[in-house]
Order: structure tokens, then sequence, then C-alpha cells
């Protein structure tokens, strides 16, 4: 199965997803034959070439009948509609999962059930057409893993049923709960409901392109034409060869220098940062203005936790300000298993590299536990642990307990 992975530099939509698919390589009379299955009958959907900013892309629009756009459909109406086509099961599945993730973020918004939320026809037609039509794509063109970068969500405000809303709108902002989002300050909606609830419905995860080797890029247009390039791409591969070398994942590095702070608070912090699920902490002793000795304070996490953690450091130290970027990371794969020692039960974490050990640590905390309640040096508990471990990595399960 293929890769596909979403680089959402200029946010998405259901067009663009869709639009970027059929400039994949996804076939309009595909499409139309495979969405045919809905028995749907007042709608269009058509593929237009357009130039964003210089770049070639591919537009998709759905065009619905005059006489079908003052309609409402309730959510389980849709629901029938897809259910009772002859799409296969697993587009269905799909399907139905993205328009259940709207449904509940809109509901969550509007303090009702899912059940009642209702769309407007001509929003309801371009969802339907837009989510399942990306299925679709998705599905025809292999893929069977999707990986998507973090969301660019515009800022400012947005017109909605002649109502101003911020940007994010409400939906699109519970969509994206957890997920890694950021803005760039060009003004407008760049992410809009459907193509927020596509993507995190569908997406495995959110970082960096992976490793793969890239068979079709397709662009997908937006409508506006706004200072960023308004369009969004998808990458189409082939994963790498067992045996890959690394992971890739994207955190987040929070930074702020201090230099008059009560040196005791550091603990504290340390260990409320390592609570609050930080991947790391570290400080460093740093040369500041007028020569004034300082700490540096540095925070590994992922990119979701980034505003919790600034918060943490803005209330529990004395800097009033602070740094903080996306960096990309390669890390090898984990494991932990329990080994059996003359001490005691011990946890180690692996590292394996191509299937092969690389790394063992037993776990410091057990290890000095084990070292004063058996009054031997911590030294000879770690070595053991890590000799028992090498063993049981190695085949000799009497060794320990994986």
């Amino acid at each position: 199965m293929k890769i596909a992975y979403f680089d959402c530099f200029a946010g998405a939509s259901g067009d663009m997803i869709l639009g970027a698919l059929l400039d994949a390589g996804l076939s309009l009379k595909h499409l139309k034959q495979e969405l045919g299955k809905l028995r749907l009958s007042h709608y269009d959907v058509t593929k237009t070439a357009r130039v964003k900013n210089g770049i070639s892309c591919s537009q998709a629009i759905v065009h619905v009948a005059l006489s079908h756009q003052h309609h409402h459909h309730q959510l389980s109406e849709i629901l029938s509609i897809i259910e009772k086509s002859t799409l296969a099961a697993a587009i269905k599945k799909d399907s139905i999962r993205i328009f259940m993730r709207l449904a509940e973020a809109k509901a969550k918004v509007h303090n009702t059930s899912p059940e009642r939320i209702h769309f407007h026809e001509t929003d309801a037609m371009n969802a339907v057409i837009d989510v399942v039509g990306s299925v679709i794509g998705l599905h025809t063109l292999g893929v069977g893993t999707i990986t998507c970068s973090p969301l660019n969500v515009g800022t400012g405000t947005v017109e909605c049923a002649h109502v101003t809303l911020p940007v994010p709108a409400p939906v699109t902002a519970e969509l994206v709960r957890g997920k890694p989002v950021y803005a760039t300050g060009v003004q407008g909606e760049l992410l809009t409901p459907t193509g927020a609830a596509i993507l995190t419905a569908m997406a495995h995860d959110f970082g960096p392109l992976p490793p793969m080797t890239v068979d079709h890029i397709g662009n997908g247009a937006g409508t506006a034409d706004r200072p960023i390039t308004n369009m969004m791409r998808v990458f189409i591969g082939e994963p790498p060869p067992p045996g890959n070398t690394f992971a890739v994942e994207q955190t987040a590095a929070i930074e702020a220098t201090i230099d008059d702070m009560n040196p005791q608070i550091y603990d504290y912090l340390i260990e409320r940062v390592l609570q609050m699920g930080a991947l790391d902490i570290f400080c460093t002793t740093v040369q500041m203005k007028k020569n004034r000795r300082g700490t540096k304070v540095t925070i590994l996490c992922r990119p979701e936790r980034v505003t919790s953690l600034a918060e943490l450091l803005f209330r529990e130290t004395t800097t009033i300000g602070l740094r903080w970027r996306l960096e990309n990371r390669f890390t090898l794969e984990r494991d932990f298993m329990r080994v059996k020692t003359r001490f005691g039960e011990i946890s180690c974490k692996t590292a394996t590299q191509n299937n092969e050990l690389v790394n063992v640590m037993p776990e410091y905390e057990e290890c000095k536990r084990a070292a004063v309640d058996q009054k031997v040096p911590l030294k000879t508990v770690l070595e053991e642990a890590r000799a028992r471990a090498l063993l049981v990595f190695d085949g000799d399960c009497d060794a320990g307990l994986r």
C-alpha cells in the first residue's frame, strides 16, 4: 500500500483535497462513475486547471442545481445516502467516519446532539462530494497510510451564515483539538471544517514528510487569491524498504533565558514539565547581556503541548518572554522489557536499528531502589540489569520477562 502526505502550508478544504488527488492521477471519469453509486442526480463535479502564483494545479468544483440550493439535510439523511449506495464497504466506512466527526464537532459547538445537526443543501452536497470523492480518490490511488503536515489555519475573521466568526471557526477549532496547528498572519479562513474533518479523521500522524519514494505529486487549488499560494500538495509514493534506519517525527522546542530566579525552583520546574508530558527538559548555563550569568531552559514536546507548557513557564518562572519552534528528529525504535536479576525485577528500555539492538537503558529509579534495599553498589545493579536484557533480546527467555 502507498503513503500519502498532505502538505497544508496554505490550509486545506474539501475541494482542495479532492483537487490535489485529481491532480495526482485520480481519473475524473472514474471519480464520477464511483460518485454515481450515491444515486444523486442534482449535482456535477468538474476539474479545472488553475495557476496559483505561477504554480499549475487542479481545482475541483461541485455544481449544485439551483432547485436544490435551499433545502436542509440532517446527518441521518446524509449517512443514509452513503449506506444505501453501492460503493465499496471500505469507502462507506471512511466516509461515514468523517461525517460523524464533523457532526460531533458541530454538535459540541452548538450544544446539541449529532443527530440534530442539519446541513444547508449546498453545503451538504459539496461536503458529500468532497468527502466521498476524497475517500474514493485515496482508495483508488492505493493509499494505505496517510500523514499530514501541521495545519495552517489562517487568522482574522470569516463570515458564516450572516455571522462574523473568528478564524479558525469554532467547528474547525474543535476538529483540530489535539492536532498541531499554526498561523502566519495570513488573513482569512485557510482551514475549513470539511478539510479539517477529512484530514483529522484519515491521517495517521501529523509531522514532516515521511521517508518515501515519491511517485505522484498533486496540487489542489483553493478558490480565493491570497498573499500565500492558495493550494495544497499531496505526495503519494512507496514506503521505504524493510529495515529503514530511522523514524522521523516532528517536535517543538520551547526556550527561555533566565538570570533572576531562585535556583531551587529549577528542580520543581523540571518535575512539573515532565509531569505535563514533555519529552525532555534541560538547562544550559549561558552568558547574558551586561555579563550576567544565566540559565537557558529548553523544553522538547509534542507540538500540541506548546501552549500549555508555555503557560507553565510564565506562571512558574520569572521569564517574561520565550521562543518556540518546530524541529524534526530521528528516533530509533523503542521498547520496554522486564528482566529478572539477583536484586529483583528491573525494567529496561531498548533501542533497535534494523532489528539490531543498539542500546539498553535500565530504569534508573528502579535500580537505585534495588541498590538501597539490597545494600549493593548502584553500578552493580545497572550492569546486571543490562546484561540480563541483552540475554533476553538474544532469545534466552529464562533470563527475564518480555
